[in-house]
């Protein structure tokens, strides 16, 4: 199998701390590409140009986060799969909000990258709204008891911290969020964590092809 990534979304790195998590380093090949760029070598896999994309061995591409987890997932004993099902219902709430707390970060991060005059005040001021409720909501959770388990929820979680640290700075996520922070810190010395470290920056647009 390869996966394909960008080091600097959160999603795709949720599917590379599985990789390792799992221990599917010697059957999974993790290939960087790279994100809006239509010389990209992803494209031919996913028209799309969206990470993570699973190009499997008969040559089906499975992509965006839970549907590669779920593929993950499946190569490895029911006892240690991430993705929990519904049987667990409480889990799986906390996997679906650290992908929602993802998806807003990602919108918010992305106005800010437009030029100045272009930014929309209103889908910052939302969007920053949206994250501060996500996170006193994620710190509930943590406080109590959530996330205590290295599973979807939890790398979804450390992923969504890791690209604020790292990639989305105007968020002071940390601030007043105690149990989120004692979870990040103490995250960090796992492998499948210090391994996949985004670089960062904001990030930007692909370079402009050769004429």
């Amino acid at each position: 199998m390869r996966l394909f990534h960008a080091p600097g979304s959160p999603y795709a790195r949720i599917a590379r701390m599985a990789v390792i998590e799992l221990g599917l380093e010697d059957r999974v090949t993790v290939t960087e590409t790279t994100l809006r760029d239509p010389a990209s070598d992803l494209l031919p896999y996913n028209p799309l140009g969206r990470v993570p994309a699973l190009l499997l061995p008969g040559g089906i591409t499975v992509t965006e986060t839970t549907p590669v987890l779920m593929m993950l997932d499946a190569l490895v004993e029911p006892a240690r799969r991430l993705l929990p099902g519904p049987e667990r219902p409480g889990l799986l709430a906390a996997y679906g909000r650290a992908l929602g707390f993802i998806d807003g970060i990602a919108v918010w991060n992305r106005e800010l990258r437009r030029p100045a005059c272009e930014r929309s005040p209103g889908v910052i001021a939302l969007e920053e709204a949206r994250a501060e409720r996500a996170a006193d909501a994620l710190e509930a959770d943590v406080r109590d008891g959530g996330f205590a388990c290295r599973d979807a929820g939890w790398l979804a979680l450390v992923s969504a911290l890791g690209y604020c640290e790292r990639r989305h700075t105007a968020f002071a996520w940390g601030k007043g969020r105690p149990a989120l922070r004692a979870l990040f810190e103490a995250a960090a010395g796992r492998p499948c964590v210090a391994r996949t470290v985004p670089p960062a920056g904001m990030g930007s647009a692909a370079p402009a092809l050769s004429r």
